[in-house]
């Protein structure tokens, strides 16, 4: 959408004045003021400007002053231009100077999109005189990705192209010209960049524009050598040949034998692929006069024309299709040809008569020869002439296309433009002659009256001039007359160049200046109207000087209005041989008269692949050659490229050899191999059609370059003897004699050979590739969908064939595509939506078959479907039909279902699918893995009971259940408010583990607890089992009414599962209907289908992405002491995950289970869990949104805990501070730094002897430090650990207050009921620690016996609250705690000694979890397993149940103890977790590494806690282990800024790393980003009060806000803080530009206030090593304060608002306020909710609640409008209670943002 403009020069603006008072009022008056220009100027110089300046030039930069011939010193010189000879003639000896060229006197602006600019000529010498003084240029930036600058002469009206389409294409400005294109002035040149990364792609101040009267030129450096299209000529290779060639432009009718001349059509466009990114521009020149492009190697491009204007257009994409797709939407795009045109064609000059013709057709059908159409040339003509037929050897020709009808074949005839003045056989009156010559229908000589004479086919002849209503009236009706003599099917124009056989014409030509103008381009005979008409001819659009290369354009749409008389509503065809761009609108083309030559059997491809550049996709070249005899395996190889031609046609001249496939022999190789491919052809011609209709709606290239599908891959860009037809199909075709083994390039991506369906092991690489006589190569891309339908000898009857699919899977086992089809020959069938569209998907083991549009009745079928690379056999495939009312599923027989095991092929036949429904074909292939624990022989597996199958897939199981394993029922009882039933095991098979035997009958409760969320729990109705102890908010009723609820549920039989459904969507988001269910005493187990791949969340581990890769990976959670690495359980356990749905609907489930367990994701998708114990309690959230899934999930196990202000400052610590000093003089350092600072911490160093609660004598002076750093604004907060040491000599309170109180964990009595000792960081008293021993020799020497409080007793709870008491009140003041190693972690396993007593199955169950160091058993690092906790409720448990509880029940008590203690909100971090921990503590995301990789992976942990409840979090910036590097640092510093939990630690024995260390520059930066995170507090904190209040993210993921925008889906990389900010940071040593996705809204850069050009793609942000990218959504209202070096300043500050307006000048947001530190001010309404909204120019403030102290409250400073717009704003006036008063105002037009 375009910028908003102002409709007047005065707008109303409100404004908010006080946040305390009623809504305020502000009159802003705008005056408009024009934009001064982007002006580049370069230095002046002393020298005088008529003599030349020659520098030394790089030579590939020498812009050649002479292409005429006979250049010389003196002759240059005379020029005004530089003489410098070489040892080569292709190199400019002489070029242009500095000084050439013009100077810009004036230049306006408009608008932000034009910019109009007065040239003035430098006076130096002329070229080839009649220069043009004074010039102006318009430039205009009509699109985001067009840019149109036009140079012409403003005081004479010159020659312009009257394109038929261009004249129609309307602008849609939205990026500022200014952003693309800049002046220089003196002199005079454009620049053009690429607005994403200010790349220049197209530099003209490399030389001078000339501007003449009939000369004009203009030069431009290239960003690349990469360069392709310009046309029409033979190019020998498809990328260019930059070293100094000229390509002459000038339709000619010549033979394209290889030369470097012009052939049949016009065509100044170029694309240039700038680098690997894939990002290209083209180039088109809008000028119809011979002209000359020359390419050199800089690289760059002279333009030399000689007439009309300069009128360039610059197309931007971010791929070569892209830009094609730019260039076509100007020109036009092309025609969907009728159906039966994609058919095979045979034509020949002169078959002598109509009864060979017929030969020539009967003989090939009787070799049953794909073929539809048959063509006559012009010997079907009486004596040549148009119009006429030969009535003695053609006599039958008015009933020849009936003959061939009868066949379902067509017939095409021939015109040439050239009319013949002479009379008929036996000397009868030329008709068509007198009718035009009375219509006054032909060119004239340049008198305008004379009708100009040259000569063609028939002898002496006149010219129509197309361009004339005359002429086109009488073309039409002379057709019309033709037609209804000689039926036929389409038209052939010839000869439209134009060709005449005499020069100009049978007088000769005139001397004048356009017969012989001053400089002629290096046309083929250099000379103008050699083999055409007289320059100074005259037409109605001009001079025939300034229209003949558009001859074959104008006549293309006579006939097309010609065609549409005739034809009516049919489609019909047009094939044309001259051409300009926008011919494609209308026609074909073929590549003209080549000859049965090796070389142009080559050159054919580079021809077509630059055609389908120019917007002519219907393209080919006369197959077999036109000229000479052609040689049978040069046919025979022509036969099999040619059938894959979009215009397949086998054509040749007169007085050569047959050469039409049957005349070869009826059992030839040559005829074996055409039928064999034309019926690849016809079988794949729903394909072909349905790239035709995409070329037709989007301009998408058919027959496509190599490089246009795999640019990154720099092999590709020059390959141009294999093309592609769309995405998906390679031809590889032979093109040299005695060749059966050809070097070929296999593009990057998976493909199989079309024929034997095998998959191709090469990729990325050349092979040599066997194509003996009879083949040709073709392949199939992986991730293709190719409509197909059973061949036969014509289009006629294929059509009524059933058609099929043939899917070939990528990488990921997905494919796509798309069909269109029509009647195949009516007009306009897309405009009026007359046709069938499907999109075909396919992944999760499905095919959805979607209609798009079905407004067609085919009356087809689609019978069968074959899938390549389909590795394991599905064990069933099923149909479901969707209907417009329900959807009905059948399960297909398996003699419709065939797989081939060695192809790796799956034929699916009978399939009887109607075109034009809906359909999902569902293939079953989960194998739910029967030996999880480790790799199974067939042995073991099959002891079992279960299945072994070897396959090839890695990772994938070859040990799997049979279907039947699991649980049934028999009768379930349903109500309103669930299901209830009993399952019974299905005892045909064993137990998997012996030790842990099954429980045969489980009941099964299914309660819809409200329209969003349900629990489905599976547990032992004989005997309780442990349940986990975690409260949950769950509503006291259910929800009884089944329209209110979002889903729906079902359970199935044999095995037993639990269905359930979006009823919205009729999306299946769990199906545990799968075998392997198993529920015995230490090992449960279950699996589900999932909606999609897209899966989100279980924790805690690292993972690489954010979403989940499916590919059989499994996932432990158990918590423990463990860093964060790849698949190793960590710190919390969180068994939630988010489910995207393919409508972009999202769910969350949760599975409530403490025990040890691991998870399995596989590509079906599916999940399996496997828990160790418990039972399985699920409860599911519905969304539909994945914001609302959070919101609803946190609503389950609790809202977020508001932190206090001060915690959203920066903080800083470390583990190995030596003493207290050392922390006083970091707080000096960082104080008189002015980086900003909130909180300071003290890791176990400050304790004496890691003892909790003692302070060491090394830092006896940290009490009063800490006093004096609140004094001044910072705030303390310290480390406790659970253990206690019990070894100590003298009384240790903490220790002996809880033997007292009994708070720590015992064995049971059974086991003697004593403490449990463990080993953690206390060390005996009165030792020395030697630390240069080995880890495990420390433990065992100095550290002493800890035991483990049981945070679940409330004796414990009191025990705790009593003893940080006691540390705050008489040794040191806190604001904030730290509680670390929860999990709980010791450093022996399972106790001192390591012997764990009791049942040794509960350390290594039966089923070992994939935990790390799993080998050493569940007490790895931690407790026994059969240690005892006793719950609140009195309840006794093994720590094998609530082992991962310990941090969770840690987290409650500290932050209690907190709070009464301190009075104040503070905050407690955690590092072990559990869901609803949240409520009461923020997470740090552990011990990680100094390393490069933990950048990204801490925004997808963020992004994970985020769905799992706990908004405060953040990574240790820097990382915790090993030395930091500096570059590293400063980026995780610049991240780090955005974590809600920001602070810089790392551990012992590194190197300092806090922002001081580095030196001042370093701090500098970290001031400077830190200085942004405090400006947006304000926001940050109202973030995470909505967390509090509402359960939304802060730290949010994009898909969250544009989930419907897929995209988004797998962005990790980057994260939002709420809806509004976009951080996306650099994260990659030596990283200066990062490649961001900017969604598709309105973003403003929130370093400059400047609106983003980019939306709805990836963009290159600079981001220089100062720098973080940041963006502003566009419809947001951001609160912001002044930064100060501390929370405790800034607070104080006024407040301000940044209005990002959006598209529409609306925003809205909302401000949070309370005292910062106050307990449960929202729940004692001690707070102030304002929100905002601006719209129509008025901004309001709501004050939705005011409870606040006012003390507490702010008044408002500056308010920043952004996108207001560039036209100023002069003046502001309030108006409140207290009336008008001015306001002050600064507007920035440049920015467009006013602040108030």
């Amino acid at each position: 959408m375009g910028k908003r403009r102002f409709s007047s020069l005065e707008v109303t603006l409100m404004v908010l004045f006080s946040l305390m008072t009623v809504v305020s009022i502000a009159f802003i008056v705008l005056y408009a003021i024009e934009e001064p220009a982007t002006i580049k100027d370069v230095p002046a110089t002393s020298t005088p400007t008529n003599v030349p300046q020659c520098p030394n030039f790089p030579i590939e930069e020498r812009v050649d002053c002479f292409p005429d011939a006979g250049a010389s010193q003196d002759k240059c010189e005379q020029r005004g231009c530089c003489w410098k000879p070489r040892d080569e003639r292709s190199v400019p000896w002489c070029f242009f100077p500095t000084n050439h060229g013009y100077t810009v006197v004036t230049e306006t602006k408009p608008n932000d999109y034009e910019i109009i600019a007065h040239l003035k000529r430098m006076p130096m010498p002329s070229l080839f005189g009649g220069d043009v003084e004074e010039v102006r240029l318009h430039a205009e930036m009509q699109t985001n990705n067009r840019l149109r600058f036009k140079i012409y002469d403003p005081n004479n009206q010159r020659f312009e192209v009257p394109h038929e389409h261009v004249s129609t294409v309307k602008s849609n400005p939205s990026s500022p010209i200014s952003n693309t294109l800049t002046i220089t002035q003196k002199p005079f040149g454009l620049t053009v960049r690429r607005r994403e990364n200010d790349k220049v792609v197209f530099d003209t101040t490399m030389g001078p524009l000339v501007f003449s009267d009939q000369y004009l030129q203009l030069s431009a450096k290239l960003p690349s050598h990469n360069i392709y299209g310009l046309g029409e000529h033979v190019h020998r290779q498809y990328r260019h040949d930059t070293y100094w060639k000229t390509w002459p432009i000038f339709t000619r009718d010549a033979f394209p034998n290889g030369g470097t001349h012009n052939l049949y059509g016009h065509y100044p466009f170029l694309l240039c692929l700038e680098d690997d990114t894939g990002k290209s521009f083209g180039v088109f020149l809008m000028n119809s006069n011979a002209m000359e492009v020359t390419l050199q190697p800089a690289p760059a491009v002279t333009y030399r024309t000689i007439g009309g204007i300069l009128d360039f257009y610059i197309f931007f994409g971010d791929t070569p299709e892209q830009v094609v797709q730019e260039f076509l939407e100007l020109i036009g795009r092309p025609v969907i040809p009728a159906y039966w045109s994609l058919g095979f064609q045979l034509s020949r000059w002169n078959y002598g008569s109509l009864d060979v013709v017929k030969e020539t057709v009967e003989r090939n059908r009787a070799v049953n020869l794909p073929y539809d159409i048959q063509y006559t040339d012009i010997d079907y003509m009486e004596e040549k002439k148009i119009f006429t037929y030969d009535k003695v050897k053609f006599t039958d020709l008015p009933s020849f296309q009936k003959y061939l009808q009868e066949k379902g074949q067509r017939y095409i005839l021939i015109l040439d433009p050239a009319v013949a003045t002479s009379k008929r056989v036996g000397g009868t009156v030329y008709e068509a002659y007198d009718r035009g010559t009375a219509k006054n229908a032909w060119v004239t000589e340049a008198d305008g009256k004379t009708h100009l004479l040259g000569e063609v086919w028939p002898g002496e002849t006149v010219f129509p001039d197309y361009t004339s209503e005359n002429c086109i009236d009488w073309w039409v009706e002379e057709y019309e007359r033709l037609y209804q003599e000689v039926n036929h099917d389409a038209l052939w124009i010839d000869m439209n160049e134009v060709a005449n056989f005499v020069k100009g014409s049978i007088k000769g030509c005139a001397d004048n200046k356009l017969n012989y103008p001053p400089y002629t381009p290096k046309i083929l005979d250099e000379v103008m109207y050699s083999k055409t008409l007289c320059m100074d001819a005259k037409q109605a659009w001009g001079n025939h000087y300034d229209v003949h290369s558009l001859y074959g354009y104008s006549m293309v749409l006579a006939s097309e209005k010609a065609l549409q008389h005739v034809f009516g509503s049919n489609r019909s065809l047009l094939l044309t041989r001259s051409s300009f761009p926008g011919v494609g609108k209308y026609s074909g083309h073929w590549l003209g008269d080549n000859g049965a030559n090796w070389n142009d059997i080559k050159w054919a491809i580079p021809g077509m692949l630059e055609f389908g550049l120019f917007g002519v996709p219907y393209i080919g070249a006369d197959i077999c050659g036109f000229f000479d005899d052609s040689p049978e395996e040069l046919c025979r190889r022509w036969m099999q490229v040619g059938a894959f031609y979009p215009f397949s046609r086998n054509h040749n001249a007169e007085g050569y050899t047959p050469q039409d496939p049957a005349y070869y022999g009826a059992n030839s190789l040559l005829v074996q191999t055409s039928k064999h491919y034309l019926n690849i052809r016809y079988t794949l011609l729903p394909y072909l059609y349905t790239l035709f209709y995409k070329a037709h709606t989007t301009g998408e290239t058919v027959v496509r370059p190599v490089m246009h599908e795999f640019y990154a891959d720099n092999e590709t860009w020059a390959v141009d003897r294999q093309f592609l037809w769309g995405k998906h199909l390679l031809i590889t075709p032979v093109l040299d004699p005695g060749v059966d083994r050809v070097w070929a390039y296999i593009p990057d991506a998976v493909w199989y050979d079309y024929e034997t369906m095998a998959k191709v092991t090469s990729r990325k690489e050349y092979v040599e590739m066997d194509l003996p006589a009879e083949k040709l190569g073709l392949h199939i891309r992986g991730g293709a969908v190719l409509p197909t339908q059973q061949p036969d000898v014509t289009t006629t009857y294929s059509r009524l064939k059933p058609m099929g699919l043939t899917i070939a899977l990528d990488d990921n086992n997905q494919a796509e595509g798309e069909l269109f089809w029509d009647d195949g020959d009516s007009r306009n069938t897309v405009e009026s939506k007359d046709y069938v569209h499907y999109h075909f998907s396919v992944k999760n083991e499905a095919l959805t078959m979607q209609v798009t549009n079905a407004d067609y009745n085919a009356g087809l079928k689609f019978e069968s479907i074959t899938i390549l690379g389909m590795v394991q056999a599905p064990t069933s495939v099923s149909v479901t039909h969707i209907g417009p009312v329900a959807n009905t599923t059948n399960v297909l027989p398996d003699t419709a279902v065939n797989h081939d095991g060695n192809k790796k092929v799956l034929f699916l036949t009978g399939l009887d699918l109607s075109v034009g429904d809906s359909y999902v074909v569902h293939w079953e292939i989960v194998r739910i893995n029967c030996y999880p624990e480790e790799p199974a022989t067939e042995a073991e597996c099959t002891a079992r009971g279960c299945i072994w199958k070897e396959n090839e897939i890695a990772d994938a199981p070859e040990c799997f259940y049979p279907e039947d394993h699991g649980y049934t029922f028999t009768n379930a009882e349903e109500n309103n408010s669930g299901i209830t039933l009993d399952i019974s095991r299905n005892k045909r098979y064993r137990s998997s583990y012996p030790d842990s035997p099954d429980i045969d009958t489980l009941r099964v409760e299914i309660t819809y607890h409200t329209s969003n969320m349900l629990q489905f729990k599976i547990f032992d109705p004989s005997t309780p089992r442990y349940e986990v102890p975690v409260l949950l908010t769950r509503p006291t009723t259910p929800e009884t009414d089944e329209g209110k609820r979002l889903y729906s549920v079902t359970v199935t039989n044999n095995p037993f599962g639990i269905k359930i459904f979006r009823k919205s969507t009729g999306a299946t988001l769990w199906d545990s209907s799968l075998p392997g269910f198993t529920f015995s005493d230490m090992f449960i187990q279950v699996s589900t289908r999932l909606a999609s791949e897209y899966i989100y969340g279980f924790g805690e581990t690292e993972h690489r992405s954010y979403k989940h890769d499916l590919h059989y990976n499994t996932w432990g959670m158990f918590s423990k002491d463990q860093p964060p690495g790849y698949k190793l359980n960590c710190y919390g356990v969180h068994p939630f995950y988010m489910g995207l749905e393919d409508s972009a609907d999202a769910h969350g489930v949760l599975l409530l289970n403490s025990n040890a367990m691991d998870v399995t994701l596989q590509p079906v998708p599916a999940l399996t869990y496997r828990t160790v114990g418990g039972i399985l309690d699920f409860y599911m959230v519905l969304g539909p949104k994945p914001e609302m899934v959070v919101q609803q999930y946190t609503a389950l196990i609790g809202r977020p805990v508001l932190p206090a202000y001060w915690s959203l400052g920066f903080q800083l610590c470390r583990y190995g501070y030596s003493n207290d000093k050392e922390i006083e003089d970091l707080y000096l350092n960082m104080t008189q730094a002015g980086v900003p600072y909130d909180v300071q911490y003290a890791d176990i160093d400050y304790m004496e002897r890691q003892l909790d609660f003692v302070l060491d004598k090394d830092f006896a002076g940290l009490p009063s430090l800490v006093d004096r750093m609140r004094a001044e604004g910072m705030r303390f907060i310290f480390i406790l650990d659970p253990a206690i040491s019990g070894n100590e000599t003298e009384p240790y309170p903490a220790f002996d207050r809880g033997v007292k109180a009994d708070v720590f964990i015992k064995w049971p009595k059974e086991h003697g009921g004593e403490i449990v000792w463990g080993k953690v960081w206390p060390d005996y008293p009165n030792v020395t620690v030697n630390e240069n021993l080995d880890w495990d020799t420390q433990v065992e020497m100095y550290r002493s016996y800890t035991a483990f409080p049981d945070f679940f007793r409330e004796s414990t709870a009191q025990w705790w609250h009593q003893e940080i008491q006691d540390f705050y009140e008489n040794t040191m003041k806190f604001d904030g705690i730290w509680i670390d190693m929860n999990e709980p972690a010791s450093f022996v396993h399972g106790t001192v000694g390591g012997n764990c007593l009791g049942d040794p199955k509960l350390e290594n169950p039966p089923y070992m979890p994939r935990l790390e160091s799993k080998h050493m058993g569940l007490n790895h690092k931690t407790l026994c397993m059969n240690t005892e906790q006793v719950l609140s409720d009195g309840k006794r448990v093994k720590h094998y149940d609530v082992h991962s509880l310990y941090g969770w029940a840690h987290s409650k008590p500290t932050y209690d103890a907190l709070l009464k203690v301190t009075g104040r909100r503070g905050i407690v971090v955690t590092r072990s977790t559990y869901p609803s921990s949240g409520k009461w503590v923020g997470h740090w995301l552990g011990d990680n590494n100094s390393s490069w990789d933990q950048l990204y992976k801490s925004i997808i942990g963020m992004m994970e806690f985020s769905l799992f409840g706990i908004s405060y979090t953040g990574a240790d910036i820097c990382g915790f282990f090993n030395p930091a590097e500096e570059e590293m640092c400063l980026r995780w510093m610049q991240l780090g800024a955005f974590y809600p939990y920001s602070r810089n630690h790392n551990g012992k024995g590194n190197p300092r790393q806090d922002p001081v260390a580095w030196g001042d520059e370093f701090a500098q930066m970290s001031r400077d980003v830190l200085n942004i995170r405090y400006t947006l507090l304000p926001y940050l904190y109202t973030l995470m009060y909505e967390a509090h209040t509402t359960g939304s993210t802060v730290i949010r993921p994009l898909l969250h806000e544009f989930v419907d925008d897929r995209t988004t889906w797998d962005i990790d990389r980057q994260f939002l803080w709420g809806p509004a900010l976009l951080i996306s940071p650099a994260l990659d040593e030596g990283v200066t530009v990062v490649k961001g996705y900017v969604p598709n809204t309105r973003w403003y850069d929130y370093h400059t206030a400047k609106e983003v050009d980019v939306r709805g793609q990836m963009m290159d942000m600079p981001t220089p090593l100062n720098h973080i990218n940041l963006h502003i959504r566009g419809g947001y209202i951001i609160p912001w304060q002044k930064p100060e070096n501390n929370t405790h300043y800034s607070r104080r500050n006024p407040l301000g608002l940044i209005v990002a307006l959006s598209d529409s000048g609306a925003a809205q947001g909302s401000f949070f306020w309370d005292d910062g530190e106050g307990i449960d001010t929202v729940a004692e309404q001690k707070y102030l909710l304002t929100s905002f909204s601006a719209h129509s120019n008025t901004l309001i403030s709501n004050i939705v609640h005011n409870g606040l102290d006012p003390a507490d409250q702010l008044i408002l400073g500056d308010v920043k409008i952004w996108g207001a717009g560039s036209t100023e704003i002069k003046g502001a006036t309030l108006t409140d209670s207290a009336g008008t008063s001015p306001l002050n105002i600064f507007h920035d037009t440049l920015t467009q943002v006013p602040v108030f």
